[in-house]
């Protein structure tokens, strides 16, 4: 008897979860292949979630209808909403976790998910009808000789093909520490015509907590008033929070590292995969800052009931040793006792211009890339492509078209759009400047952007989607009040005063006086009694008196990217021919021609984003496209 579902899922880190999930909850019979099914969803390296635009991704994943933000608030240890001192386009949500909880949090959702079934096993082939004009996806065979058959494969294998470990000249095959590599997918692809490349990754030593001095170190507290993730009612904010130290490294330290340099594996050739820019081992800090003589570390709590510690900001492959003697000189870790080295990952990638927006190949029909295996980097960007991708094999089957969010509607749209346009020469990271509409595209409004959708294409319930419609309607209505309360000369003047501005003139609406910067809503409400008032007997809670204190303030700057992201939606109307010759047309430099040959956009809009493509370029294309 054979095996037969709609779409198979392989792998169970972040993006695959998301995939399963959400492809499963739109009805489609699903299958979620994995190599140890007791590391669901494991957090293979820091055990934190968000973080600077991370979080804004994971907001919107909850948006959408995804998990992640959810499992996080029930798991989180401690809550920080990063840049509060800057402008709200800045704001992050970060929570440490428990690493553990976390984890089994994710796998009894998921076998508690109907339609979702879980698999152990780990599969070697993905099985292809070549018979078709273009080659379409059958099904996968498992390393166990069972054969599956399915209509659509998500491919979420993280850093488990060919993965290959390095600690100083030690070397291990391995996908993670303790967890076997996989082979076959990657030399099947490679068969297919898929373009491969290979990637670098690394984790830091892990310390127990009862060999740490944590009275030398510097103690980083969460909020005092932490916030969550999800928009869910039935999430609530962290309690009994955790804290997290920080120390420095010193000359010293950095005099000890120097030592193994020539038996680091990054710097003696033995590994060939392209490092991540912004997550460096510490060995990479020290070559390319090597006038720095400190770098800031980071202690995080693995969890409520253990007592390792994440050393973040330590990442490394040298030697064992070396690193132990570095860490015994570092304020706090003198007599620390590791209860596992750091290590670097090498593992097979496909370079992401091999796919269409919907995250389907363009080479294979049915089969779709998540995650690292497109040369991204983090939990986060992992657990949005494989929602994505889940969502779009699932809609795949049923006819429908794919959803494919833009740049100005999404950070998510801005990751899945960067890397199918421009692809990726290292590991893809996600920044609030890598989005040109970050104003539009900030953490507290991801609900209103995405849950309609998330509800039209069936993720969202109906009681979330009627809590979002209720909360803008809160904020219009704040907004309208403010509109309309006034206060006369000198009725706040001390008010006005204690914040740093000055006093007024002359009568103003409430409205007027937020647009200060040194004025909030909720501190104008303690001196404007109907304002307080009308918060008190409506019930207006703190994120929509937030939500609606940042589009008042930024009012002319969201205003101003609305204006040029609509200008641009012009330009990602016009539509470019499948199949069309960009060859054929000698007036584009032959630059442009090589590019657009190999990315074969969709639209002029993605056309106009392609590195290497000038705006002389995108001329031609519009004269030929029509304007």
């Amino acid at each position: 008897m054979k095996l037969a579902y709609d779409i198979v899922v392989i792998g169970a880190g972040h993006a695959g979860c998301e995939a399963a999930s959400a492809a499963a909850r739109l009805g489609s019979r699903t299958l979620l292949i994995t190599i140890d099914l007791e590391k669901i969803a494991s957090m293979s390296c820091n055990p934190a979630v968000g973080g600077v635009a991370k979080g804004q991704i994971v907001r919107e994943i909850d948006a959408l209808g995804g998990m992640m933000a959810r499992i996080t608030d029930k798991t989180a240890i401690q809550f920080r909403m990063l840049n509060r001192s800057k402008g709200a386009a800045m704001w992050s949500p970060r929570a440490q976790c428990d690493k553990q909880e976390f984890s089994r949090l994710w796998r009894r959702t998921l076998e508690n998910t109907h339609k979702l079934y879980l698999w152990q096993d780990s599969v070697v082939d993905i099985l292809v009808d070549r018979s078709v004009e273009k080659p379409r996806v059958t099904g996968v065979k498992t390393r166990m000789g069972v054969e599956i058959e399915c209509s659509r494969v998500v491919l979420t294998a993280g850093t488990f093909l060919g993965g290959m470990m390095h600690c100083g000249a030690a070397s291990a095959e391995g996908g993670r520490a303790g967890d076997q590599a996989a082979y076959g997918i990657t030399e099947r692809l490679v068969e297919l015509g898929f373009e491969t490349g290979r990637m670098k990754t690394g984790t830091p030593a892990r310390l127990d907590a009862r060999t740490i001095n944590f009275e030398a170190l510097d103690i980083q507290e969460g909020d005092e008033n932490p916030s969550k993730f999800s928009f869910d009612t039935d999430t609530e904010a962290v309690r009994h929070q955790l804290p997290c130290f920080m120390v420095y490294t010193s000359k010293e330290v950095h005099d000890i590292l120097r030592t193994g340099f020539d038996r680091s594996p990054l710097f003696n050739g033995t590994i060939s995969g392209i490092g991540p820019r912004y997550c460096p081992s510490i060995e990479d800090k020290l070559r390319t800052f090597a006038e720095k003589e400190q770098h800031q570390l980071f202690l995080e709590p693995e969890g409520r009931s253990t007592n390792e510690y994440y050393l973040n900001g330590f990442s490394s492959s040298l030697p064992y040793e070396v690193q132990l003697e570095a860490l015994h000189k570092i304020r706090g870790l003198e007599n620390v006792h590791v209860y596992r080295p750091g290590y670097a990952i090498e593992y097979d990638y496909f370079p992401p211009t091999q796919l269409r927006h919907s995250l389907e190949t363009k080479l294979v029909d049915g089969l779709y890339f998540a995650g690292q295996v497109n040369g991204t980097t983090g939990y986060e960007e992992a657990a949005a492509q494989g929602l994505m991708a889940g969502i779009n094999a699932h809609r795949s089957i049923k006819g429908l078209e794919p959803i494919v969010l833009k740049r100005d509607e999404a950070y998510i749209g801005v990751l899945i759009d960067d890397l199918v346009t421009k692809g990726v020469d290292e590991p893809y990271r996600m920044f609030t400047s890598r989005a040109e509409y970050r104003i539009l595209l900030r953490q507290d409004n991801a609900d209103s952007r995405l849950t309609p959708l998330g509800y039209e294409i069936g993720l969202v319930k109906e009681s979330k989607y009627q809590k979002c419609v209720e909360k803008n309607h809160a904020v219009e209505s704040l907004i309208s009040t403010l509109r309309r309360l006034s206060v006369k000369i000198g009725e706040i003047d001390s008010y006005l005063i204690s914040v740093g501005e000055e006093p007024l003139t002359q009568g103003k609406k409430l409205y007027d006086i937020v647009l200060r910067s040194g004025v909030t809503i909720k501190s104008l409400a303690e001196v404007a009694p109907k304002l307080k008032k009308y918060i008190d007997d409506n019930g207006v809670d703190n994120e929509v008196i937030e939500q609606a204190e940042i589009l008042i303030k930024y009012r002319g700057y969201i205003e101003r990217e609305r204006f040029f992201a609509n200008k641009l939606h012009r330009l990602e109307n016009i539509a470019i021919p499948d199949g069309f010759d960009f060859n054929a047309m000698q007036s584009l430099t032959i630059e442009a021609r090589q590019k657009l040959s190999r990315v074969r956009p969709t639209t002029i809009g993605q056309a106009s984003r392609i590195p290497g493509v000038s705006p002389a370029d995108i001329n031609v294309l519009l004269i030929k496209f029509g304007r």
